[in-house]
């Protein structure tokens, strides 16, 4: 479904990421996997995924709370002067849950930054790239808690944010032949969704009409399906992966 693309997935080392770089070497795309820092292993990892499935995997160390580091990072990606057909803005970052009452301004910022400002930026780096071939997909990661506030200020806030990016985004790209899309994934099997207390994770899938955990993969083949060609009619939207929340 991806062969011949190139593709910039961030947060890669574990979780949705790495099942999104799974699905996305599985369907044929060269890779940009984009991880907080450097790792041997996941090195090895991807020249291990990158020979099963015969693409091309670079390895990318990108802190995305440093906003500078973040502008030198896409200049690199770019240095490679391949086109960039997808751009996965999965990685993020969740606090604990706290009221907004007991909540520094600055966890708030911290959080903006990682789950707001700096995918926007990437973005703004990137899809210049995408304007100039006049085609491409850009997918951010959002959250059912966009819409149900059930995690804490600052991230309920910041994906419900993301989901208002990508509305005017999709506007503004569109006349390129650039699409852009959400996944508002619901409680998912990874350290981010087991790390919420029993009672926390009881209280999410009682509101869930399949009653369990999503897979990261099963998040992972919604984004392989927004950066193929079959969904080449969909933009502006968010698809959500959440069992049928209610």
């Amino acid at each position: 479904m991806l062969s011949g693309k190139t593709a910039v997935i961030t947060g890669c080392s574990r979780g949705i990421g790495r099942a999104i770089l799974e699905g996305y070497a599985e369907n044929g795309a060269d890779i940009f996997a984009v991880v907080r820092k450097e790792d041997n292993s996941f090195s090895l990892y991807c020249q291990e995924l990158a020979k099963q499935h015969t693409v091309n995997i670079y390895p990318v160390a990108m802190d995305l709370s440093d906003e500078g580091q973040v502008k030198n990072k896409a200049r690199e990606i770019l240095s490679y002067k391949l086109p960039i057909d997808v751009l996965v803005n999965n990685a993020g970052a969740a606090f604990p849950l706290r009221m907004l009452a007991m909540t520094r301004m600055e966890d708030i910022k911290d959080s903006f930054q990682i789950n707001f400002f700096s995918p926007l930026l990437l973005t703004q780096l990137l899809s210049k790239n995408m304007m100039r071939q006049r085609s491409g997909s850009i997918i951010f990661l959002s959250s059912s808690a966009a819409y149900d506030g059930g995690a804490n200020i600052e991230y309920s806030a910041g994906k419900a944010a993301v989901i208002g990016a990508v509305r005017r985004l999709a506007v503004e790209l569109g006349m390129y032949g650039i699409r852009v899309n959400a996944i508002a994934p619901g409680l998912t099997d990874t350290d981010m969704g087991n790390g919420m207390s029993q009672a926390d994770q009881a209280a999410a899938l009682s509101m869930n009409i399949m009653h369990r955990k999503g897979k990261p993969r099963e998040i992972a083949d919604a984004a392989v399906f927004l950066g193929s060609e079959m969904s080449s009619f969909i933009t502006g939207q968010t698809i959500r992966v959440d069992g049928g929340l209610r």
